[in-house]
């Protein structure tokens, strides 16, 4: 059981990699009061929440509906997944989520938490596509519970980051930032690799 619970976590935590967040929240917060960062940063986290869930719960009637095999949506996740991995792997890639036109748009709006922080910064196609990939009919009961404990233990981590986000780029500075997307990416990457590997492997089992 604790075994679900910490790849559900370890998974769904480098996928979602609130670390590249940061810039983002901290531009379109930086008028605000830090009562206002606050709430701002945990209505976006309880929004990622939501959102996780309903891809997890939803995600498989959705797949019936257009007919679309789980397999067939891992290869898809996997590689949109690597896809994201190489952005913060390649020196100079684009690195953000969030257009410079949506970001600019983003500042007019009166409630950003959950359009452009929950989606697509913290909950995106890749991240959702992971919990697509969660839902199996053999979980328990206990299992989909740990799984929803993972969700909310990820929220938890991303809101402490994002609190912390002024401290922490001017601690890292830009060479540590930098590192640290090289090291979100390569562990992306990995689970990007996996979840296409799988996903052909038992195309081939059936």
């Amino acid at each position: 059981m604790d075994n679900i619970l910490l790849a559900t976590f370890t998974t769904l935590f480098s996928v979602v990699n609130p670390f590249g967040a940061m810039p983002v929240f901290l531009t379109l917060t930086e008028a605000d009061s830090p009562s206002e960062r606050m709430q701002t940063g945990l209505r976006a986290c309880l929004y990622m929440v939501g959102v996780l869930t309903v891809s997890f719960f939803a995600g498989q009637y959705i797949l019936n509906f257009f007919g679309i095999n789980i397999h067939h949506l891992r290869i898809a996740g996997g590689i949109l997944l690597m896809r994201s991995a190489f952005d913060l792997l390649t020196p100079g890639g684009n690195r953000d989520r969030v257009g410079p036109d949506a970001l600019e748009e983003s500042k007019h709006k009166d409630d950003i938490s959950f359009t452009p922080l929950a989606m697509p910064m913290l909950s995106g196609p890749g991240s959702m596509a992971v919990c697509i990939g969660l839902f199996t009919e053999k979980l328990s009961y206990t299992d989909i519970s740990l799984i929803l404990l993972g969700f909310v233990l990820v929220a938890l981590a991303s809101y402490i980051i994002l609190m912390s986000s002024l401290r922490l780029t001017r601690f890292l500075g830009r060479p540590g930032m930098a590192a640290l997307a090289r090291i979100m990416g390569f562990i992306t990457l990995a689970i990007g690799v996996n979840f296409l590997a799988s996903a052909i492997k038992a195309l081939f089992v059936e």
